[in-house]
């Protein structure tokens, strides 16, 4: 959940016209008592005209992504099926309706509400870099603990992830990493996206160290409901095998507490002067405050001379972005830390809400390096969700109700980029390495890419700029990076001083490069025509159309 105080806000509409008029209903709510589990296809459907009379009504803007015609033509195809549906059928329509909005704080979310009911599978899901791998098993099939999952029924991998996406409320590709395999660990997603034949058994075909093996799993208990706003999903479980239970080495620094319970905490890396950070929720506790956690971390870097700050945010889903402010003056105020290569700040796909504002602050003002996987939130998104519970079926719909700007308004960038791309292997998983905290520790700043195009420039070799961009791209560790932000960069370093011609050779090289960006030929014309005024007498430039 996302709170923040003092952001702009767009606008909603009140209403869905069509549905309003089709799915019609008495003025209150039925008074039957029914078991939520058995409802009749009119109370179902009442559900939905709920839901779709609420949404528009409490979301801030909930067009701005798929328009209501489309909303409309879902919600309609919907009320007429819901006589043939199952009930976990219905529920997952009413989730890809509320996906269309097109931001993660709107959802139908199963791994959030217990009205749902939702049961699991004795398997848990994660996408590693190599592949999607049983994370841990139910004790009953310890056995598929580490495995790497070939096929879910018929389907590759590749095509069930695609069936559960348009399912997932998400603010970029990110969020839906994070929660696609949770979905397809649940059955009655499994069948009503039909890689299961019922919504009690499913067959996954598994690579196992003693060959591929084809299993049929049934549910084992309901779904483990998520905490608000922070990432539980690697605590241990009881019952459970885990894929690192045989590992030889300490538990991971970010895996060693439950994030739950440990809102946030710091150590002294052992013979430094490195402070590692884990910040796994933005909220008060119960016994601290977070200014006064704040207050302790601060002290603790000014009483060691820390020379390295590392902040751990991977598991961070939010809470109130309030609280954030005397954390980032205070990094802002420490020199030690707040420089290159000494702010290391760790992200992944669970870096989302209220913990995105963080990131947008510290790229805004400090000089940080991003080191992991990109983050699941952007600076402009909708967030601070409310919710919306159905009159018969007891079931949450969220809305986003704020629309926050970080970043200008035409930045469409889907999320904050690592400097330095870093992700988690299956192996690195099950021998309790953590190759994220390895990279930024390693990490040693070299000239920013930027900078070294603007040098190649300065000395009219356009054929180097071209070949330190090539490079930069063709590293790994550059795997997210936009080097075309870099462009523009070293392009606006000499649009400040004038110098078209270099500027305008760098963005020719942008637009040679990404010739499907349209920013990229909006930035250079806007270059020739900065030149051309600036070629005019000083009195017809005064006159000259402004730029858009």
């Amino acid at each position: 959940m996302t709170r923040r105080v003092g952001a702009g806000t767009a606008s909603a509409r009140c209403c869905i016209v069509a549905i309003g008029a089709l799915l019609t209903a008495p003025a209150a709510f039925s008074q039957t008592v029914v078991p939520r589990y058995t409802l009749t296809p009119e109370q179902w459907r009442e559900d939905l005209r709920v839901m779709m009379e609420e949404l528009p009504r409490r979301h801030r803007n909930l067009y701005h992504t798929t328009s209501a015609a489309a909303f409309d033509s879902a919600a309609n195809a919907l009320h007429a099926r819901i006589p043939t549906l199952g009930r976990h059928e219905i529920i997952l329509e009413m989730a890809r309706i509320a996906a269309l909005a097109g931001d993660g704080h709107t959802n139908v979310s199963p791994t959030r509400d217990p009205a749902i009911g939702f049961r699991a599978l004795p398997v848990a899901l994660y996408l590693f870099r190599d592949g999607l791998y049983v994370r841990a098993a139910h004790r009953i099939h310890a056995e598929l603990a580490g495995g790497r999952v070939i096929r879910i029924g018929e389907a590759s991998i590749e095509e069930a992830y695609g069936r559960v996406l348009p399912y997932i409320g998400r603010d970029n590709e990110m969020g839906a990493k994070f929660l696609a395999p949770q979905l397809l660990a649940m059955p009655e997603v499994l069948h009503a996206v039909r890689l299961a034949p019922s919504a009690d058994s499913a067959l996954f075909e598994i690579e196992l160290p003693a060959g591929t093996r084809s299993v049929w799993l049934r549910p084992v208990g309901p779904v483990e409901l998520m905490p608000a706003d922070a990432d539980a999903s690697w605590r241990r479980r009881t019952g459970w095998v885990d894929a690192r239970d045989s590992a030889t080495a300490p538990e991971p620094l970010w895996l060693s507490r439950d994030p739950a319970k440990a809102l946030w905490w710091f150590t002294v890396l052992p013979g430094s002067r490195t402070v590692y950070a884990q910040i796994n929720q933005v909220r008060n506790g119960a016994t601290e405050t977070f200014a006064d956690f704040t207050q302790r971390l601060l002290s603790a870097i000014d009483s060691v001379h820390a020379d390295r700050l590392v902040l751990d945010l991977r598991l961070n889903r939010g809470g109130n972005g309030t609280l954030l402010r005397p954390l980032v003056n205070g990094i802002l105020k420490r020199p030690s830390v707040n420089e290159r290569g000494k702010l290391l700040v760790l992200t992944g796909r669970s870096t989302w809400s209220a913990a995105q504002f963080l990131l947008d602050d510290l790229q805004k003002y400090a000089d940080v390096t991003f080191i992991g996987e990109p983050s699941a939130s952007k600076g402009n998104h909708y967030g601070d969700s409310r919710r919306i519970t159905l009159p018969n079926s007891g079931i949450t719909v969220r809305a986003a109700t704020v629309y926050w700007q970080a970043w200008t308004p035409g930045d469409q960038r889907h999320w904050i980029a690592p400097d330095v791309a870093a992700g988690l292997s299956s192996r690195d998983y099950a021998r309790n390495e953590d190759p994220v905290l390895a990279a930024a520790l390693a990490f040693v700043p070299g000239p920013r890419l930027s900078e070294t195009i603007r040098q190649a420039i300065a000395t009219g070799d356009t054929a180097a700029a071209r070949e330190q961009l090539a490079a930069y791209r063709a590293d790994t560790t550059h795997a997210y990076a936009d080097a075309r932000l870099s462009l523009d960069s070293a392009a606006f370093h000499f649009l400040e001083r004038r110098d078209y011609d270099r500027a305008i050779a760098i963005l020719e090289l942008a637009v040679m490069e990404y010739p499907d960006v349209p920013r990229a030929y909006v930035n250079l014309s806007a270059a020739y025509r900065a030149r051309t005024r600036a070629q005019m007498p000083s009195t017809v430039a005064e006159r000259a159309e402004p730029e858009p």
